[in-house]
């Protein structure tokens, strides 16, 4: 027996399938797996076929004709086929979490590509399917664009495609949050972005840090989060969570900061809890800059921080990042809001400074106050 592929496009009408397989039945062609691909034109059914060593390509082709099939593409396979798809789907996958860097291979071995070429320019009509070549937009920027002689692409393999490439460019995004940062007195840590296996450190850190510290992050008495809360702020569904940890940044490493980032409409929220030993260092002026670097690239209009009036570290973290930065206090809660859109330049090609108070825009951020966040709520620095 030798095994073949087998690709062919069949009216989705009731009995049709059973035609086809009958066909091939009559040749002693057996059905090892096939794959349903729904297209305008018709179903196409992907087959995995075993067939007596002597029917040749043309007679499994006029098999197929002779089963109502059209738009037959046959080609040998090998025993490496006669894995499922989701199973290797999945293996692919894991190569990329492996090496984010091998997109264009994984996709020339997901989708037998004989040309993966990536461009740089921006897709005039970001993805799609039209024959032999598929055009896929990365979220990275740019777009992949494949092709091969035969068979014509699906829409299934275009969705399948695409995931791959967006889980591709999130790999890309952890590995450049993944740094060492240096801190003015000279030392070292690591900034990694948190997953829910994280809880259990968080935890930790929760407990490593003073009563004044927790209540400064959360305004609240909510001192120790539960794992289910703590489980939705280092995955949040928009936005992300950073975690800094001292020595080489593995999971076993304490962690010693959290910043997170959530994101709301067009506007996103960030908060910070450093441990108390950690804090006054320069660690959360570190943390607030690359949140800030997250919402820009995200396109958010704007970061707010809700701060209590007396956290004058914060407020002092705040100056340092050389942005306006809008004020408005309800109490002995402030709100900073930081906008992101581009600010344009004064005529000595300086960005404008905050608005003015009293021209219908909030108070610059005074010499001093404090701050924390309503629904993240920030922490000291």
């Amino acid at each position: 027996m030798a095994l073949w592929r087998i690709r062919a496009t069949v009216d989705d009408r009731p009995g049709y399938l059973s035609v086809l397989t009958a066909s091939l039945a009559l040749r002693g062609v057996n059905i090892l797996t096939v794959q349903v691909h729904t297209t305008e034109v018709g179903a196409v059914d992907d087959f995995l076929v075993d067939a007596p060593e002597q029917v040749t390509e043309a007679e499994l082709r006029a098999a197929v004709e002779r089963g109502r099939g059209r738009d037959c593409w046959v080609a040998r396979s090998e025993a490496r086929g006669l894995a499922d798809e989701p199973t290797r789907v999945l293996g692919l996958a894991g190569r990329l979490v492996r090496d984010p860097e091998a997109a264009g291979a994984t996709l020339r071995t997901l989708l037998g590509a004989d040309v993966v070429t990536w461009r740089p320019a921006p897709v005039a009509a970001p993805g799609g399917v039209g024959g032999t070549t598929m055009v896929l937009a990365d979220p990275a920027g740019g777009a992949y664009e494949l092709r091969r002689r035969e068979p014509s692409f699906t829409p299934a393999e275009y969705a399948r495609a695409q995931a791959l490439v967006e889980l591709a460019a999130t790999l890309g995004r952890r590995d450049t949050d993944r740094v060492t940062v240096v801190l003015p007195d000279g030392a070292e840590v690591s900034v990694r972005p948190a997953t829910a296996d994280d809880v259990p450190a968080v935890r930790e850190l929760h407990a490593g840090c003073s009563a004044r510290s927790r209540q400064r992050r959360y305004l609240s008495g909510a001192a120790d989060p539960s794992p289910a809360r703590l489980r939705r702020l280092l995955e949040p569904a928009r936005g992300t969570t950073l975690l800094v940890t001292t020595g080489s940044g593995g999971a076993a490493e304490p962690v010693v900061a959290m910043a997170n980032l959530l994101g709301e409409g067009d506007e996103a929220e960030a908060a910070l809890l450093v441990r108390d030993d950690w804090q006054r260092r320069g660690l959360g002026s570190a943390l607030l800059r690359r949140l800030l670097g997250h919402a820009d690239r995200a396109g958010y209009a704007a970061v707010l921080l809700h701060v209590q009036a007396e956290n004058t570290p914060m407020l002092r973290t705040l100056r340092r990042l050389d942005r306006p930065t809008a004020l408005e206090r309800d109490g002995g809660l402030l709100t900073a809001t930081v906008p992101l859109a581009p600010v344009p330049a004064s005529p000595d090609g300086h960005g404008a400074g905050p608005a003015p108070a009293g021209c219908g825009a909030a108070p610059a951020l005074p010499a001093q106050a404090g701050h924390g966040l309503p629904s993240q709520r920030s922490g000291p620095i």
